[in-house]
């Protein structure tokens, strides 16, 4: 019995992995490629913001549907999961088909959130139920592949993607496709509670509970600088290599891009590991810290070297989102556990609710100061999040996370 639930596990995390790296390609197929539909539709700074922000008020909507209605507690997750991948999949094929302007191109990439909450917190809610021991690891496994995955749009642009939108958008819909077959072939795990009925006092209750609410705020922290960075990261990289005089800058800035955010998919790995020993709260204030300070020594880096800056926005790749599945494990251990799912909903909404803000204003500040100093504002969210983690280590609550290493 214990070798067929390892065995389970194992073949879980890799089935729950793919499923979400493949469907998350979705995230940025349309912002990838907006160096190209900017020329191409004659978009304004504002609009190629909202091809990222409708993505995000999507989620935000659909996250906030989800959690009221208690939908990814309801359902069985592994439909609630394919059927959001098939929604956004058929959104971008459209998008690619027969959109030629601005406006019909947000309204789909707002479908595309909307379809994508259903997608990342149900796959949260799938690991842990196969995980209670290690899901620290399990789920920094998935946030792993969703890093990887919104990578992915950057690597199919500079493969072939650089002038043909068309080509990055069919791909990233294909690629979800396969994640959402991948996903019906889930079954739930021995620590999945049996769906539960609907209860509109669940999300009040978890909104009561204030060792939820400090993880929820290093959450939030964190979410104030993540997307920020992995939205601009690329003009702020073609800013830089055009000011040093690289060549081919389009082309170099896409590739690292691609690096800096997927080598986030080892840093969640690694740092799913590293909590289930040390704590969650250790690693994620040790993740926000190093990430915080990255935003203001970028102004240092910024014209620096290619041999400088490639490995300084490598590293920051790698820390910006190690702690990202730590928040999501820690809400796992310390919510009911029969509204799992709706707190991850919730906790996910919120937080890129708050993306929104953050990608608004980066390039803002950067039209006032320049690309140099465009990332310091976003110090505020490492640092609210990480006093959220310290206040979270002196709750008594602490000792329900990591199986009691706090």
């Amino acid at each position: 019995m214990r070798d067929t639930m390892a065995g389970g596990r194992w073949r879980a995390l890799l089935l729950v992995g793919f499923a979400e790296l493949f469907a998350m390609t979705l995230w940025f197929s349309a912002s990838a490629v907006s160096p190209e539909l900017t020329q191409l539709w004659e978009l304004s700074d504002a609009q190629q913001a909202w091809l990222t922000n409708a993505v995000q008020l999507g989620f935000v909507v659909g996250a906030l549907l989800s959690a009221s209605l208690t939908i990814s507690d309801t359902f069985q997750p592994r439909y609630v999961f394919a059927g959001s991948a098939v929604l956004g999949a058929a959104a971008t094929a459209v998008l690619a088909a027969f959109v030629t302007t601005a406006l019909p191109a947000i309204l789909l990439r707002f479908v595309t959130g909307v379809a994508l909450a259903g997608v990342y917190p149900t796959g949260m809610k799938m690991m842990a139920g196969w995980f209670k021991t290690g899901r620290g690891m399990a789920i920094g496994v998935l946030v792993g592949a969703l890093t990887v995955g919104s990578a992915a749009p950057h690597l199919l642009r500079v493969i072939g993607g650089v002038g043909n939108p068309r080509l990055v958008l069919y791909g990233s819909a294909t690629i979800a496709l396969v994640g959402a077959v991948l996903a019906l072939f889930y079954r739930e795990g021995p620590y999945q509670p049996d769906p539960s009925p609907f209860d509109p006092r669940a999300l009040g209750r978890i909104l009561r509970d204030r060792s939820v609410i400090l993880a929820n705020g290093g959450y939030f922290g964190h979410m104030w600088e993540l997307y920020a960075v992995w939205t601009w990261i690329p003009v702020f990289l073609v800013a830089s290599f055009t000011h040093r005089g690289v060549r081919n800058p389009q082309e170099l800035a896409s590739l690292l891009t691609f690096g800096t955010i997927a080598v986030g998919g080892i840093g969640a790995w690694l740092a799913g590991s590293a909590a289930d020993r040390w704590g969650r709260t250790t690693v994620t204030a040790t993740s926000m810290i190093v990430s915080g300070s990255a935003t203001v020594l970028a102004g240092f880096v910024f014209g620096a070297p290619v041999w400088v800056v490639a490995p300084f926005v490598l590293l920051w790749g790698f820390v910006i989102v190690a702690d990202s599945a730590q928040f999501s494990a820690a809400v796992s251990e310390l919510a009911d556990p029969g509204y799992v799912g709706s707190a991850l909903t919730f906790q996910t909404a919120i937080g890129f609710l708050l993306t929104i803000g953050s990608i608004q204003l980066t390039p803002k500040i950067a039209e006032m100061v320049g690309w140099r100093w465009a990332f310091a504002p976003l110090l505020i969210g490492p640092l609210l999040g990480t006093i959220s983690m310290v206040l979270l280590r002196r709750h008594p609550d602490a000792n329900k996370l990591a199986e009691g290493v706090g």
